[in-house]
């Protein structure tokens, strides 16, 4: 999923240097601010293979207190630098598909709700954020991509509809190979920032990798510069144990993302092994401070499947339409 928040900003085009924040031991600090790579440095690969996801912990109480303490990331001369995972799309195979990454499964049906506040300008706003994993498919960069459905909403208003393409690689990462965000204001459609790995110079990415350890390489999640599409992550904790309203999750782990339009500003995204993302926090100079708990958390049925499928097929119509010289030029969901 991309960042749950719209980043506002313009693309810094030469080197940034970001200032390094501190943290309690239990959050090891991210490398902050890559400079902009070239295609030279394109050199991580995520090589482990996946693990099985694990039972789902039991629910309790909400509290929200780490239990282990993470070790420090270990240093290298690239740690300040998000990278260019090494894309090739031979590493990927008819199971393309499959997605079952332990901290990311992305099974057909699969449906996360997520509640919470975030800060417009000086306002405080309601937010939900609806996720499905679709049952359609679509192939891009040579790949075949699973199409996931997100609906994002202010105040109960409609902000967001968007299809968002995901694969597993044969190592057991899950790549990110774009998205078709359509915006809307008082009902009526304003823009989509589409951008689509192989086209306009865009890149795919890596969400999660099969193996996240602290120390892992910054790496793109992705890359669309026609849209300033600049998202980068890195782990930030690993092994501890946090609680919201609707359950308890052991070994959690968090990355912490950024973007090249924002200077010293991270969204803390928390992962379970076996249901993947429940939990959205911050860090640092960001400006909406988005708080997000998962509220609901289910296998569809297959009549409200079949919704989602109808709804997604309508916006690549549209997709279509106000994106000729992008989305116009992908091969249609399957």
């Amino acid at each position: 999923m991309r960042r749950f928040h719209k980043m506002v900003g313009t693309v810094i085009l030469f080197l940034m240097i970001f200032v390094s924040a501190c943290a309690p031991r239990s959050q090891p600090l991210i490398a902050e601010g890559p400079p902009l790579p070239t295609a030279s440095e394109e050199t991580t690969e995520a090589t482990e293979a996946p693990v099985e996801a694990t039972e789902e912990p039991v629910a309790t109480e909400e509290t929200a207190e780490p239990t282990e303490e993470a070790t420090e990331p270990v240093a290298t001369e690239d740690a300040s630098v998000a990278q260019f995972p090494d894309f090739d799309p031979n590493n990927f195979d008819s199971n393309s598909i499959v997605i079952n990454n332990k901290w990311m499964p992305m099974k057909p049906g699969t449906f996360w709700a997520y509640e919470g506040t975030a800060l417009d300008g000086s306002e405080t706003v309601n937010r939900r954020i609806e996720y499905t994993v679709s049952d359609l498919t679509k192939e891009i960069d040579g790949v075949r991509t699973v199409v996931a459905w997100i609906e994002d909403y202010n105040n109960g208003e409609l902000t967001e509809k968007e299809v968002a393409f995901y694969a597993q690689d044969k190592d057991g990462a899950v790549w990110y190979f774009g998205e078709h965000p359509e915006d809307y204001e008082n009902g009526n459609f304003v823009e989509a920032p589409t951008w689509i790995a192989g086209l306009a110079d865009a890149k795919p990415g890596i969400k999660m990798l099969p193996d996240p350890q602290l120390g892992s390489p910054v790496l793109y999640q992705g890359w669309g510069p026609d849209v300033e599409w600049s998202d980068y992550g890195q782990i930030d904790q690993l092994g501890q144990k946090y609680c919201i309203p609707l359950n308890c999750y052991e070994n959690v782990l968090v990355i912490a993302e950024s973007s090249l339009k924002e200077e010293g500003a991270y969204q803390l995204k928390y992962y379970g092994q076996g249901i993947g993302n429940f939990q959205v926090g911050w860090k640092g100079t960001d400006d909406t401070q988005e708080e997000l708990k998962l509220a609901e958390y289910k296998q569809l049925s297959q009549e409200e499947l079949a919704d989602i499928h109808a709804q997604a097929l309508e916006l690549e119509k549209h997709a279509y339409e106000v994106s000729p010289d992008v989305y116009g030029e992908t091969a249609p969901m399957e």
